[in-house]
């Protein structure tokens, strides 16, 4: 729909401010810029603008800006060529006879300073190449010894550049794992794994994402020889088939040793995506609630790695998955800018988490040899309170052969 307004009749300020009080929800705005300078024209010499008083075009400028929709700036620069004469659009001529200052040559002489001194920082470049020209009497760097600074980095994006530069520090994608947020589709068996070191020892800690099965290994160094056997044992400690391995970027689980047995053993291996700290936020809180809670942060000798592997498999293992309660999302709110809050409304044993998966998908996840007739053997052998206390009679017995190692050294 064109609107086409007259404004003949509003000769005053006080019309103008009457006018702009009564269209203060209104939008109005004048078609193409040729339009929007001739009204801006008319106006300055209708109101006569350039012998006003200061509040006076102040009034006018609100009035310009309205219509028009200029930001003031823009519309002081138009006024300023109205008072001088017309105000017309001026052409845009645009210039094909532009030449280039920097040759592909010039290009391929600050590629080679790159690969001399290892690509240094732009200004580092730039005194280089002055020091060139000014010191040292090389021709060549005439051109680029006046360079700006910021102009060196639009160099290094040039094809001639780029082409044949080949920069070290680049990193490179590792053909290892897949890079997402595994997907569990609301099954156990997606796990996520990490690393807490406690000086000589490692404690290889995975959880369930669903159930929050927890799995801990001890090893005394992190290398082919210990490694893969504990990834083994831990992977056979998880009573239901364990179908995607999850971590973080770290060499220890990235490499083609544990990718060749998850592989052997048809388990997809993803790995976090950068700038998303989330990714392995699950096993991340139970490094600090459970691992260190539990095991401290004091120095443990690498001598006791196999008895604390041990303890983890008989007392600690158990003791998390059947006696101890987790906590379950059970509402997500989100606020009015987007972020989300999990509510933690449901609490029991990993174990019975297990349990109500298996009823609510009227299926069971076991490992050939597991049912719960048999694990229910374990859970309810001894009441909680019982098997945490046996569970810290043999934690204080490691941290006294620690301590005995240590006196021993």
């Amino acid at each position: 729909m064109h609107i086409i307004m007259e404004d003949m009749h509003i000769e005053t300020i006080d019309q103008i401010q009457v006018f702009l009080s009564g269209a203060k929800k209104v939008v109005l705005r004048l078609g193409t810029i040729e339009e929007k300078y001739r009204f801006i024209d008319d106006t300055v010499d209708r109101l006569e603008y350039g012998g006003r008083k200061k509040k006076e075009k102040r009034v006018i400028i609100r009035y310009l800006k309205k219509l028009t929709g200029y930001k003031h700036t823009q519309l002081f620069r138009l006024i300023d060529r109205s008072l001088v004469g017309n105000l017309v659009r001026k052409p845009y001529v645009r210039k094909m006879d532009y030449q280039r200052i920097y040759t592909s040559s010039d290009i391929k002489l600050l590629e080679k300073t790159d690969e001399l001194h290892l690509r240094l920082n732009a200004h580092a470049t730039h005194e280089i190449m002055r020091r060139e020209y000014v010191f040292f009497h090389h021709p060549e760097f005439a051109k680029l010894s006046g360079i700006s600074v910021s102009h060196i980095d639009n160099l290094r994006k040039r094809p001639a550049y780029t082409a044949s530069w080949i920069n070290g520090t680049k990193s490179r994608e590792v053909p290892i794992g897949i890079t997402m947020k595994p997907e569990p589709n609301d099954a156990p068996g997606s796990i996520r794994v990490d690393t807490v070191h406690q000086r000589d020892v490692y404690h290889i800690n995975a959880v369930d994402e669903i159930t929050q099965w927890e799995v801990v290994v001890c090893v005394p160094v992190i290398a082919e020889s210990a490694l893969l056997p504990a990834l083994q044992q831990l992977l056979d400690q998880f009573p239901f088939v364990v179908f995607n391995f999850h971590s973080d970027r770290g060499s220890e689980f990235i490499n083609r040793l544990v990718a060749h047995l998850l592989n052997k053993l048809l388990i997809t291996q993803t790995k976090s995506r950068s700038r998303h700290c989330n990714d392995n936020a699950l096993v991340e809180s139970k490094n600090g609630s459970v691992i260190r809670k539990n095991m401290g942060y004091w120095h443990m000798n690498h001598g006791i790695a196999d008895t604390t592997n041990a303890f983890y498999q008989t007392y600690f293992t158990p003791y998390l998955n059947f006696h101890r309660p987790c906590g379950y999302v059970t509402e997500t709110l989100v606020d009015h800018k987007g972020r989300e809050r999990n509510i933690y409304g449901h609490y029991t044993t990993p174990y019975e988490k297990l349990k109500e998966v298996s009823i609510a998908q009227g299926k069971q996840f076991f490992k050939n040899g597991q049912s719960f007739e048999k694990l229910d053997t374990i859970a309810y052998k001894v009441s909680d309170n019982e098997f945490a206390k046996t569970m810290r009679e043999k934690q204080n017995e490691l941290f006294e052969l620690n301590i005995s190692y240590h006196t021993i050294r």
